[in-house]
């Protein structure tokens, strides 16, 4: 009995004391309120910066997650960087490479004729000088795609005084035969009467040596065969009169010209609404102050100066060049008779190589806008009855 009541009385006291000290904290002790509601305080505190810092630490976690993505792909980017500038430094020095190679062969090859020409007192190296010359142009046009503008227009101003030099040395050894050259003049001049245009006068030159013509940059020559002053007349030469000879034709107005053969350099200036059609050409054909005319050559390099509103059909292993030139229009080669293919295979023409539609224009720099000197001649244009 005395147990239980002590027992009784521990739980009670326990009771008491667990009530007494939760009442001490809130009513009994001094200051007991103030100490609970800090406590409460410090647990919301806790359990309030607990959950920023829960936010915190998953945004740095994405913030780290991100990171390596940013500079993955920063790294990337630095890495395409670096491969562009290496291959444009490679390209650059394949370009340069070229140059030299270039510079170097054509030196080589510019001083082999230029002997040739000098010392040449037969017929058999003067042919030597044609063929050097021949592939000393050959490397010329198969380097236009990596040459500059400048350098391009040099060698070929050194090609045409080689060429220059070459047609007059030819001319040196022909015989000078004072009386039986007017008259073949004159039956040369009198077989051109037989394609005339009735009423029309007759030629005035079939040229055996006319004056050289200089144009600006350095070009000009004496060519040793042609027309000049004619005006409304079909003039015509057969495949036998024009091989590997230098013609020139001058001064042509409303006349319709056809060179059958294989002509070593073709040259038109000042003509005026004719029609030109002419074979193919062993190297190049030059085209000065005409207007209003239509063409279709063949050849290795077409030159076009201070010409206007002229179509020009054109087969060409090189790139054509128009200078201080205005309403060129150009279309595919589309001339033919019997006998061509025989004369492509002596010029040394390559038929399946034409860059008819590429043209360089040294009057237009801008490589992002089309010239506006030259243009494409309409496909329904093209047809045209050469006969």
């Amino acid at each position: 009995m005395g147990e239980e009541n002590k027992a009784g009385a521990d739980v009670s006291v326990s009771g008491q004391s667990e009530d007494a000290l939760v009442g001490g904290l809130t009513e009994g002790a001094p200051g007991g309120s103030k100490v609970g509601e800090r406590k409460i305080d410090v647990k919301m505190e806790s359990a309030g910066c607990s959950a920023p810092a829960a936010n915190g630490a998953m945004g740095s976690q994405r913030d780290r997650s991100l990171v390596p993505e940013r500079l993955q792909r920063r790294e990337q980017e630095r890495q395409l960087e670096v491969e562009r500038r290496k291959q444009k430094r490679q390209n650059q020095e394949v370009e340069e490479e070229k140059s030299d190679f270039f510079a170097a062969a054509f030196a080589r090859e510019r001083a082999a004729v230029e002997e040739l020409l000098e010392s040449g007192e037969s017929g058999e190296q003067l042919e030597e000088a044609a063929a050097r010359l021949q592939g000393l142009q050959k490397l010329l046009n198969d380097s236009v795609l990596f040459l500059a503008a400048y350098d391009l227009r040099q060698g070929q101003e050194t090609v045409t005084r080689l060429q220059a030099t070459l047609a007059e040395r030819r001319q040196e050894l022909q015989p000078k035969k004072r009386f039986a050259f007017k008259t073949r003049r004159k039956d040369a001049a009198s077989a051109t009467k037989v394609d005339a245009a009735p009423g029309a006068p007759a030629a005035e030159g079939i040229l055996a040596s006319p004056p050289p013509l200089n144009e600006e940059g350095g070009i000009g020559s004496s060519f040793v065969f042609g027309f000049s002053n004619v005006e409304s007349q079909v003039l015509e030469k057969r495949a036998e009169e024009l091989h590997q000879r230098d013609v020139l034709l001058t001064e042509l107005s409303k006349c319709t010209i056809k060179l059958y053969g294989n002509p070593n350099t073709l040259r038109l200036a000042k003509a005026r609404s004719c029609t030109l059609l002419c074979g193919p050409v062993s190297t190049s054909v030059f085209l000065e102050d005409c207007s209003d005319c239509v063409l279709a050559v063949a050849c290795q390099q077409l030159r076009v100066h201070t010409t206007r509103d002229t179509r020009i059909f054109l087969q060409v292993t090189s790139r054509a060049i128009v200078e201080d030139c205005s309403g060129i229009q150009f279309a595919p080669y589309t001339w033919t008779y019997p006998g061509i293919d025989k004369d492509f295979e002596g010029s040394g023409l390559d038929r399946s190589k034409n860059n008819w539609n590429i043209v360089d224009d040294f009057n237009w720099l801008a490589r992002d806008m089309a010239s506006p000197n030259w243009s494409i001649l309409p496909e329904e244009e093209r047809v045209i009855q050469w006969d």
